[in-house]
């Protein structure tokens, strides 16, 4: 038992990784077609990298930026 509270302890002082999602794990998020995705990526309206020649995303660069489109729609809903 100590020897589990040592270690959860532990795990806690370990700096959290960052989630890199595929392309199909944005679609899914997203709920879109992973298709929708790629395109999105390609012409750089979603934030992405490649590795291996596979798109890539950060989750917490994906939810900034969609927060950011958010609040930027919604000012553009206020202003009508």
């Amino acid at each position: 038992m100590a020897e589990d509270r040592d270690r959860e302890r532990d795990r806690d002082k370990r700096p959290q990784r960052t989630q890199i999602m595929t392309l199909k794990e944005v679609a899914k998020y997203l709920g879109v077609h992973s298709m929708t995705v790629y395109r999105l990526l390609k012409e750089k309206k979603l934030p992405g990298f490649k590795v291996g020649g596979q798109w890539r995303t950060k989750k917490e660069v994906l939810d900034n930026y969609l927060l950011r489109e958010i609040d930027k729609s919604s000012q553009e809903f206020k202003k009508k």
